[in-house]
């Protein structure tokens, strides 16, 4: 029998019990299994947030942490995803739907699903669930300056997101879109800092009104509010040509001007996250911004949330997308982003986190400050004490006091542009008391092309059967007198008008609808037959051309067949509002916050540019009073 060398037996048990014991102080102090009777300050709702969250980063794995950095879409979530890793946050992508016409408890179900896996985690993290809340009724935008109307709509938004169960609203939108080309200007307040400014108090709406001596702080104030994300830091409006994902060359003194000052606002009405923009400032990502992302937003201005990618934004920071992974990872977290919109590929970021931090390129400090940040907004939006969704709120959706406030938010949009051919003789309001009138164009009969972008689904809808609501044409047939005849034809023959007796028509006529890159659009006419819809109509019969669009479109070559014109901008469902304004229920009251170009080759043409001559003046708009008749 061959004899075992002692000496080699005991330094290998001394080692073996060496590896065990630190494993087990390892183990003890993060993979355990928590006791059911252990006191754990997080769980404890009587602890200050400060507390709550140390106590639960003490208790955190650098996978766990990892894994509340990453946002999945709904349909990459599984259970084991969701038990054994913990994901942060998981959201509705723009194209992600579970199946058309889910109702609002499906929709809650579904959310709950999720967070009852994260729940068995080994600590119980609860997921933030996120969703594009582009439409908060972004036509108002555009027309008014009324800041309590921008509140309610935003408080009306949370209910309507709330209602299906979600908590997180990637809106508002404070993009200063200083060129109409740009596929997203619709979703930018105005080409003038000072509107954007003002019209940051959806915030207060979205997630209550910062208490006294808290301003600054994120806040989210009830059941009632969710969490919103200040959009697209920075400078996503300013890029060249309006082309989206582009590059902006600018200074630092106006970009701090023109396109940061809405981000002041947003902080200090406590807004909870901060998303980064896919575009570049003077070449460089701001997705590899460090400078601006940690230094002035974090470091500088004190933001207090946290700051998110845009969706796949790791992949766009190299091109061709995807094509140096590692790099963009390491470029992202380390430029200060703390939460990212993966939302695919959970997998290979994690391993590529920990490698880098394995190889010192991502340091502990990094990870801690972003999972801090993003527990911060958990324990504020009280996901720790009430992870789970109920049907409270399911009743608000779709409600009329919601309808009728966005049918307010159109009335006062509108924008009169053009009231007469001929001075001190005004076209409208139009009788309702008449013979025959035609309701004809593209957009007079269809709630997709009224909704635009953003709307059931990322690229927008056509038709009438994707949601509820009324059609401009729906609007008028409901106001007129009902021996007046309503005659709806989209593209009129002008013998057919002129044999029909014709009191007057109303031409709807714009943009299809669209979102982001598609959106980009370098002549910006209207779309035929559009044109030529305002050209067989205005030749023959007196009308008034109401243009549906996200943003100014080439309108002059026909403004003289016009004897009255009305930017609609995009009404939603509640083209009774329209019918409101036209008729005379109500007055028009609306100004441009932007800039109605005479032609694309003046763009980019802004309010206060040297060489200024639109067709219409940024704060022009006719303004009349109800008249009845």
């Amino acid at each position: 029998m061959k004899r075992i060398n002692s000496s080699v037996l005991l330094v290998g048990l001394a080692c073996l019990c060496c590896w065990a014991a630190m494993t087990e102080a390892r183990l003890s102090r993060q993979h355990r299994k928590l006791e059911d009777n252990e006191y754990m300050a997080y769980k404890d709702p009587r602890q200050p947030i400060e507390t709550r969250i140390n106590d639960l980063m003490d208790r955190m794995t650098l996978d766990e942490k990892v894994a509340q950095m990453a946002q999945l879409d709904r349909g990459s979530v599984t259970e084991e995803l969701m038990k054994e890793h913990n994901i942060g946050s998981v959201l509705n992508g723009g194209e992600s739907l579970p199946r058309v016409g889910l109702t609002a408890y499906e929709d809650i179900d579904m959310i709950n699903k999720f967070q009852n896996w994260s729940l068995q985690s080994r600590l119980a993290i609860p997921i933030i669930y996120g969703i594009d809340a582009v439409h908060g009724h972004n036509n108002v935008y555009k027309a008014t300056l009324d800041p309590d109307l921008i509140k309610r709509i935003g408080a009306a938004t949370a209910a309507e997101v709330k209602a299906t169960g979600i908590q997180y609203a990637f809106s508002p939108c404070v993009a200063v879109c200083r060129d109409p080309r740009w596929g997203r200007c619709y979703e930018s307040f105005s080409e003038d800092p000072s509107i954007v400014r003002q019209m940051t108090e959806i915030i207060a709406g979205l997630q209550g009104e910062v208490p006294a001596g808290q301003k600054g702080h994120p806040y989210v104030g009830g059941k009632e509010k969710v969490a919103g994300c200040a959009k697209h830091y920075v400078g996503d409006g300013g890029t060249i040509k309006g082309i989206n994902e582009n590059n902006t060359a600018i200074d630092r003194n106006e970009l701090l001007k023109i396109h940061m000052p809405g981000y002041l606002d947003s902080i200090d009405k406590g807004v909870c996250s901060i998303m980064v923009s896919y575009s570049s400032l003077n070449g460089v990502k701001m997705h590899a911004n460090h400078d601006l992302v940690t230094n002035y937003l974090k470091d500088t201005l004190k933001f207090k949330g946290f700051v998110i990618s845009d969706w796949q934004g790791l992949d766009k920071i190299t091109y061709p997308f995807h094509s140096n992974y590692t790099y963009s990872v390491l470029a992202g977290v380390t430029a200060g982003i703390d939460m990212f919109i993966l939302p695919f590929n959970y997998t290979e970021f994690h391993d590529t986190v920990l490698d880098l931090h394995f190889k010192n390129l991502i340091s502990d400090s990094r990870i801690d400050d972003a999972v801090y940040r993003i527990l911060r907004i958990k324990f504020i939006m009280g996901l720790f004490d009430n992870p789970m969704a109920d049907y409270t709120f399911v009743d608000r959706l779709g409600c009329q006091a919601h309808r009728d406030l966005a049918r307010e938010a159109v009335r006062k949009s509108l924008v009169l542009l053009k009231n007469g051919k001929k001075p001190n003789t005004p076209f409208l309001p139009l009788p309702k008391k008449a013979n025959r009138i035609l309701v004809a164009g593209t957009h007079a009969n269809n709630l997709g092309y009224q909704c635009g972008g953003w709307s059931i689904t990322w690229q927008g809808v056509s038709g009438n059967n994707n949601t509820v609501g009324t059609t401009i044409l729906g609007g008028v047939i409901a106001t007129v007198y009902a021996t007046t005849e309503v005659v709806h034809s989209l593209n009129p023959d002008p013998d057919f008008i002129k044999a029909s007796n014709i009191d007057y028509a109303i031409v709807a006529v714009g943009e299809p609808p669209y979102a982001e890159t598609k959106g980009d659009n370098l002549n910006l006419t209207i779309p035929e037959p559009g044109p030529s819809i305002i050209s067989n109509v205005c030749s023959v019969v007196q009308c008034v051309v109401i243009v549906v669009s996200g943003r100014p479109l080439v309108i002059e070559p026909y403004l003289p067949m016009m004897d009255a014109l009305v930017a609609a901008w995009l009404p939603g469902t509640e083209g009774q509002g329209v019918a409101d304004v036209l008729f005379g229920d109500y007055g028009f009251t609306g100004k441009l916050a932007r800039t109605w170009f005479k032609r694309v080759d003046q763009l980019p043409m802004n309010v206060g540019d040297k060489n200024y001559d639109p067709l219409f003046p940024f704060g022009f708009g006719i303004t009349t009073e109800p008249h009845m008749r």
